[in-house]
């Protein structure tokens, strides 16, 4: 029985030459070397990360043609923040001089953010409710974090003030 003139025909867009070269590149980045004798790898994000300064910057701009494919193929806003914020974060600590280039190696953003990138193509409603859930979770973190950090700031300005004598009890 031949399909009507108006189904559409559903592809899969992991199997597009923009995800393959999105696959491709985030290899590069993170595992495209192994270390001689071990199942060690990197990429070339860590090497770059040794160029005080510029590299991990380097390395968040190019981590940024993942978003920017990601955006294209058609991943959520939730899917988008996650991959956002997994760059910012491989970049903010690969900032750190040697624990920095340590973390680069092990942590993988950008295959990270393709395989975040996969599962939402491959179950977008599924993945979405996952990544609303998981972007809920660290915005109450941090609004914790800012709570705590308030409170603790109050405390030492009190400590402070009790300990100069400023304030009487």
């Amino acid at each position: 029985m031949a399909k009507s003139l108006s189904t559409p025909i559903r592809r899969d867009p992991t199997r597009g030459p923009s995800f393959a070269a999105v696959a491709k590149f985030a290899y590069w980045l993170d595992a495209g070397i192994r270390v001689p004798g071990t199942n060690l790898r990197f990429g070339l994000d860590p090497i770059l990360g040794l160029i005080p300064g510029a590299g991990d910057a380097a390395g968040a701009v190019l981590a940024g043609w993942i978003l920017v494919e990601a955006i294209r193929l058609g991943a959520s806003r939730a899917t988008l923040m996650r991959m956002a914020g997994n760059v910012a974060l491989d970049a903010l600590v690969g900032a750190v001089p040697l624990l920095g280039d340590i973390f680069d190696f092990a942590w993988k953003a950008n295959l990270r953010n393709v395989a975040l990138l996969e599962r939402h193509v491959a179950a977008p409603a599924r993945t979405a409710r996952a990544d609303r859930s998981f972007v809920v979770l660290v915005m109450c973190s941090v609004l914790a974090l800012v709570l705590g950090l308030l409170a603790l700031g109050i405390l030492l300005t009190r400590w402070v003030f009790h300990a100069v004598g400023v304030a009487g009890d």
